[in-house]
């Protein structure tokens, strides 16, 4: 952003009127205050950075980094050019010409850089205040250590360069290192959709998150805070390039184009001489050399006396001459291979709209319809904006020249409908809306996570992560059960107390949790959703609809059988009432795909059945209508109340999607029951997350150092208290609780459970992750 006149007694500054980053200034009020952190192109002695960091703060709004020499090779011209650069840009190290093999130096050196920057940002931000805009490539771990910093700082990152295909993504050593770091940020910005679903396939593949379009917007579910992804391409500086059309430099150099190519169809490309900008994958030495060699062969056959049918310019054009050379062309051609956004057609479109000085040198007429053509490579990120412009396969050499000779030899009146559509988008989504847009979104993200959210830093380096929830959703502290005298009375036996009432609630058939609970003498058991339930171990299985009809189930399993068949990793699960298809094992974005036709397709093929159809963590399962975990508390607290015996405290621990059922079903069905004394009720989810519960145990070993101190404030104690420690420890939740006695009359406990007995382990649902 800066170069030249600003003078010290040895270095001289100025604004690079052409910076993306500066000219973004336009989308904002002119209250906004910007400071710039970044680093300088050149390298400044250590006596002297302190003076030139003073001048840049004081006279540019600007903080350098200065990073030592050899860290900033190894930094942007190790990891970031050799390595990032090229991979991003579809380049797998597979030989010496097609980028490096992975360097571990680099990438600490990469993070280093990263660091430097981070502690630059930190010096300057009022992080309650401020937002952070972070953009491109080189600085995609910096949101870790800003977020570490400050959990709530308001931050954003924009990614000028492709994103690449989780196939070419996932090759990459350091790929979920890089993911979280661009995950601590709220809003993260590409140049197209592309580029986002490439980002966000590998979000998935890699990370296991889920993605989905909210209100209009794609956000990504991250420990409770929804990063949004933005797809908005970069504009041009309208007010800046019509500005050039009017000098005179400009002017007078039109008027020579015209004269050169009078009688004639100028087609114009602009490339830069790098591997990606044309139809041979070369190095950039080798890439001039047969350009040259193939424009000389061009002119030979073709040309003739006075006449080159390819004419290279490979020297710096001014600003006014390539300005002039875009209003005198008929067809400008961008056909590079790769390219993350160029903005090459844009100014062309603007060009060709002219202006008053510009139609004057030209010779023509004000009201003369404007006209302009196209050429587009499909893997350019302007090319998806560009709806008038002729699309074309860069490797397909036909259809390339089939399209430049379709351009110039289209009708006026269409070329001119061409030019209008793409005039009226370039002018409108200059790089000033573009700005604005970015920053309306962090805002309206910022506030969504953090205005009415609590936030809590988990994770080491740049594993590090921010769990954000609502003020209502709290850990349930043990000492805010086990220090409160009313409460510990009520704790000290569960089972082997006949007052006391504890349920295992379950998606698993009966036979399975009878098998695994055996040893469970008086504990009830709810199989299937709770479409069976039983009191304890000796009383029979009841049904929750006794004359259920699921004959619906012989419409289902040759669906699934279908979608199984079609789907490697998938499997049906076959329960008594209910048919579950499970994804798991599969591709996850075809086994997604697949779970949400398999979901429209059942939806259809059971309108008139009495069956629901719902889509889980993985799987798609229908069951009988009516049917819920919900049903168990609200059948068990009614039982109890019916018999004379409501309950004093009741606590519901889950960590599945299935169990919101529950806790919504404990909290209404006690606010309904006129009680003498509300009970104490504990609805609590397993795992940081957004969930109806009001509490959360952190994991299962929460859990059982939860059920451990309530056998340890046991009063009286009880006698085998060492052996039921040991099997709490065992089963992770506390089955046989049978040891103790209450001076509470009545409690009720529910615990949902999805693994077998003799595994002694646990499975988040939610999240997948086995304990």
């Amino acid at each position: 952003m800066l170069k030249g006149m600003w003078k010290l007694p040895k270095w001289c500054f100025s604004w690079d009127e052409d910076s993306l980053l500066l000219q973004m200034k336009d989308g904002f009020s002119l209250e906004t205050e910007f400071i710039y952190v970044g680093s300088l192109k050149v390298e400044v002695d250590a006596s002297e950075q302190e003076e030139v960091a003073q001048k840049l703060l004081d006279n540019f709004n600007c903080v350098p980094t200065f990073l030592p020499h050899d860290l900033q090779e190894k930094f942007y011209h190790g990891f970031c050019k050799k390595q990032l650069w090229p991979l991003f840009h579809y380049m797998l190290p597979m030989c010496s010409d097609h980028g490096d093999r992975f360097d571990r130096l680099l990438w600490q050196s990469y993070v280093s850089a990263n660091k430097r920057f981070a502690d630059k940002v930190m010096e300057v931000i009022n992080p309650e205040d401020d937002y952070i805009w972070v953009h491109d490539y080189h600085l995609m771990a910096l949101p870790t250590f800003l977020r570490k910093r400050y959990n709530r700082v308001k931050l954003g990152f924009f990614l000028h360069s492709p994103f690449p295909s989780s196939e070419i993504y996932r090759t990459l050593p350091v790929r979920d290192e890089i993911l979280k770091g661009l995950l601590n940020c709220d809003l993260i910005g590409f140049q197209t959709f592309d580029y986002a679903r490439h980002f966000l396939s590998c979000c998935s593949r890699m990370l296991g998150l889920d993605y989905e379009s909210k209100r209009g917007h794609i956000g990504l579910d991250y420990f409770g805070r929804t990063v949004y992804i933005k797809i908005l391409p970069v504009g041009i500086h309208m007010g800046r390039l019509e500005s050039v059309l009017d000098l005179p430099s400009t002017a007078i150099r039109v008027r020579e184009i015209q004269e050169q190519f009078q009688g004639k169809k100028l087609i114009l490309g602009i490339d830069d001489m790098d591997i990606f900008k044309g139809a041979q994958e070369k190095m950039c030495r080798k890439r001039k050399r047969e350009t040259y060699l193939t424009a000389e062969r061009i002119n030979q056959v073709y040309g003739s006396p006075g006449y080159e049918p390819v004419i290279l310019i490979d020297r710096p054009v001014a600003r006014y001459e390539k300005s002039a050379y875009y209003a005198a062309a008929e067809c400008c051609i961008v056909n590079a291979v790769r390219d993350g956004m160029n903005l090459v057609p844009y100014k062309y479109v603007v060009c060709r709209q002219g202006s008053p000085d510009m139609d004057k040198a030209m010779g023509v007429k004000t009201d003369t319809p404007r006209t302009s053509m196209l050429v587009v490579s499909e893997f350019v990120g302007c090319s998806p904006s560009l709806s008038g412009a002729i699309r074309v396969n860069p490797w397909d050499i036909e259809s390339v020249a089939e399209a430049m000779n379709l351009a110039i030899t289209m009708p006026e009146s269409e070329k001119h409908l061409r030019h209008e559509k793409h005039y009226r988008y370039v002018s409108s989504h200059d790089v000033a809306y573009w700005a604005r847009s970015f920053m309306h979104d962090l805002e309206r993200a910022c506030k969504d996570h953090y205005s009415s959210k609590r936030c809590w830093g988990i994770g080491l380096g740049l594993g590090f992560r921010i769990v954000s929830l609502s003020p209502n959703f709290r850990k349930l502290s043990i000492d805010h059960i086990v220090l409160s005298t009313e409460v510990i009375t009520v704790l000290n036996t569960l089972c082997n107390d006949p007052k006391n009432t504890v349920f295992i609630v379950s998606g698993r058939g009966r036979c399975s949790l009878s098998e695994w609970l055996a040893p469970c003498e008086r504990l009830g058991i709810a199989a299937e959703h709770g479409y069976f339930m039983k009191w304890s171990k000796n009383t029979e299985w009841e049904s929750s609809l006794l004359t259920a009809d699921l004959e619906w189930k012989e419409i289902v399993e040759p669906v699934m059988k279908l979608y199984t068949e079609a789907t490697d990793g998938s499997n049906i699960e076959v329960k008594e009432t209910a048919l579950v298809w499970h994804h798991q094992d599969a591709d996850p974005d075809f086994g997604s795909c697949q779970a949400k036709e398999l979901l429209n397709h059942l939806e259809n093929v059971l309108a008139n059945e009495p069956a629901v159809v719902n889509r889980g963590h993985h799987i798609v399962e229908v069951k009988p209508q009516g049917v819920s975990k919900g049903l168990v508390p609200e059948k068990v607290i009614s039982s109890m109340v019916n018999s004379g015996k409501p309950p004093d405290f009741v606590m519901c621990i889950g960590d599945d999607r299935s169990d919101e059922d529950m806790f919504e079903s404990i909290l209404s069905r006690v606010s309904c029951l006129s009680l003498p004394i509300a009970p104490d009720i504990f609805a609590c989810t397993v795992g940081q997350k957004p969930s109806k519960a009001k509490y959360y145990l952190d994991d299962t070993a929460d859990v059982v150092r939860l059920l451990r101190g309530l056998a340890n404030a046991s009063s009286p104690k009880p006698t085998r208290i060492a052996q039921f420690q040991e099997e709490v420890e065992m089963v992770g939740f506390g089955i046989n609780m049978g040891h103790q006695s209450c001076r509470f009359r009545k409690v009720l406990v529910f615990y949902f459970w999805e693994i077998p007995f003799s595994e002694y382990s646990f499975v988040d649902a939610y999240s997948g992750c086995s304990y």
